[in-house]
């Protein structure tokens, strides 16, 4: 209901002011996540941080292709690489639906801080490489106007920032309204999306790898069409990097 929504969001911002974990409630201490390029993060303490099941990417090279449950479980893609910062599971569940339908846009820059961090460790790409081009995966603009943001678009904002790479959030245009996916198959989903998506404007000839963003990858059926439609542009690669990603179930 509208009422809890507002007093949840409310509990967190006095957390957030009074220097206190968005999880445990204890003070925040010095050992937060950070580096000299990025920031500390500000919201959870060293120690929920260190509970956080985070994907191990020095095991698959920053890359969950190379982990053979998940390349079974998403048959079919035209992305190139995926770049996950953990599994959907707690607390993780709470967060991404805060963020999405409750306003919490603190956890925006949670979630690019940490996805840099990980990126970064992983030496996945340079800063300032004037080859890339980092895109978000867009809203229709009919859900635009009910929800008032897209909360790709403000993950990837601050990613490319601590990344220091470019990023259009206007080459993209969702064109095609969809239900929500939710129950969905894999099929269904890439029926449903077909020329689901346009390119605004054609991309410079020197830009070769597209690092596409949302926040929970599924079946990969929407990042899958993107890509596709970016390689048919001219991309030669697409990286596609979300906050998380939902589990094979075998």
């Amino acid at each position: 209901m509208e009422w809890q929504a507002k007093i949840q969001r409310l509990y967190h911002t006095l957390l957030l002011t009074l220097g206190q974990c968005d999880l445990c409630g204890n003070n925040l201490n010095s050992n937060n996540l950070g580096s000299k390029s990025i920031p500390s993060q500000t919201l959870i303490c060293s120690c929920c941080f260190t509970d956080l099941s985070l994907f191990k990417q020095e095991i698959i090279q920053g890359d969950l292709l190379n982990w053979p449950a998940v390349n079974k479980a998403l048959p079919n893609i035209h992305f190139d690489h995926l770049f996950c910062l953990a599994p959907y599971l707690a607390p993780f569940t709470q967060w991404l639906p805060q963020f999405k339908y409750q306003g919490r846009f603190e956890l925006a820059s949670l979630f690019a801080n940490l996805l840099a961090q990980q990126w970064l460790q992983q030496y996945l790409i340079k800063p300032a490489s004037s080859t890339v081009l980092m895109l978000s995966v867009p809203l229709h603009s009919s859900k635009w106007q009910v929800r008032g943001y897209n909360q790709a678009h403000l993950i990837a904002k601050r990613f490319a920032h601590y990344l220091q790479l470019p990023y259009d959030n206007k080459a993209l245009i969702r064109i095609k309204k969809n239900n929500s996916q939710v129950g969905q198959t894999g099929s269904q989903r890439r029926s449903n999306l077909g020329n689901a998506f346009i390119l605004a404007k054609a991309f410079p000839n020197d830009i070769k790898h597209i690092i596409l963003v949302d926040d929970v990858l599924t079946t990969g059926s929407t990042a899958s069409e993107i890509s596709k439609l970016l390689k048919q542009a001219g991309v030669e690669k697409v990286t596609v990097v979300a906050v998380c990603l939902t589990l094979p179930s075998s």
